[in-house]
């Protein structure tokens, strides 16, 4: 079953855990959280305290997302509260490999996000085989509420045929305009993973459910 992952940053944080109780019905569902802190991008999210709170009132694993400048800084400071994978830019990183393995001394799950730009071959196919997710980036980075880049397509397609290729099961995961129109053709393409911001929680909190079913038809 495709995966959901809801994106916190898209809620209404005045009332976070009501809006994070209202997926308690769902299954196969990720909540999706945007760390950034106002230098790789120009947004500044939330932080440890936030992440260990939300860990408290959901079983659904927490999906971190570090748009950050130097990742390695946060392995160590958000590894005992929760965080089942942990996504760093390939951008904001030179030596990838060794990242890698220290992401995965301590969290169950690792992952490479790629920004639009960035042409997906720029990614060594044995990079491949030591993780288990890659995030596309089918927005710029940063900002809610963007409409999805259509060129991601391609990106998704060569990662299936990377999985196909070498007989490989990390998730395709794709974040950015996510709706019930595209998810078909994402799903098609081999998505695996779709994060959902603005299509989710622009609702009542007794949608959310149904919005998340929507995504997988």
């Amino acid at each position: 079953m495709i995966t959901i992952a809801p994106s916190i940053l898209a809620s209404d944080f005045l009332n976070l855990q009501t809006e994070i109780e209202a997926f308690d019905g769902n299954s196969n569902l990720w909540f999706h959280l945007d760390i950034m802190d106002g230098h790789y991008v120009p947004n500044l999210t939330f932080g440890q305290t936030v992440v260990k709170n939300i860990s408290k009132v959901t079983s659904h694993k927490l999906d971190a997302h570090f748009m950050v400048n130097n990742p390695e800084d946060y392995i160590s400071s958000f590894k005992d509260i929760g965080i089942y994978n942990f996504t760093f830019h390939w951008e904001s990183v030179t030596h990838h490999d060794s990242l890698i393995s220290e992401i995965k001394k301590h969290y169950p799950s690792v992952g490479i996000a790629l920004n639009p730009g960035t042409d997906i071959t720029v990614i060594p196919e044995y990079i491949f085989k030591e993780i288990d997710l890659i995030l596309i980036m089918s927005v710029n980075p940063g900002f809610g509420g963007q409409s999805f880049i259509p060129s991601s397509l391609e990106k998704i397609k060569y990662l299936k045929s990377i999985k196909e290729k070498f007989n490989l099961n990390f998730q395709i995961q794709v974040d950015g305009g996510i709706n019930d129109q595209n998810a078909p053709s994402l799903i098609k393409a081999g998505a695996t993973n779709l994060v959902a911001g603005s299509y989710i929680f622009k609702n009542n909190s007794n949608e959310y459910p149904k919005k998340v079913e929507s995504l997988r038809k």
